[in-house]
């Protein structure tokens, strides 16, 4: 199991922000409370199951053992990622 941090490139309130992403919505709710997210800034939209970090807080996540993964480089795997959390979001087990 892994979790994933994707590039950060969402500009929003004058910061850079990114998704913290997890193969398993269990393994994704531990590692943001390890970063010290509230379990109230879940988001399971149709954008996804994930959490939004802030740039300074994806160095954190990276330095805690998240796979940092690329839009750019990592497409394949992104899309991957990204799948899953949808499911993940809707519901669907995997």
């Amino acid at each position: 199991m892994a979790v994933y941090v994707d590039d950060a490139v969402t500009l929003w309130r004058g910061q850079r922000w990114a998704h913290l992403m997890a193969d398993t919505l269990d393994e994704l709710h531990a590692f943001a409370a390890a970063l010290g997210i509230p379990r109230r800034a879940f988001q399971d939209k149709t954008s996804g199951a994930h959490y939004d970090l802030p740039a300074p807080l994806r160095d954190e996540a990276v330095a805690l053992g998240a796979i940092a993964i690329s839009r750019h480089r990592d497409r394949e795997l992104v899309r991957a990622v990204i799948r899953r959390a949808k499911a993940q979001g809707r519901g669907e087990a995997l």
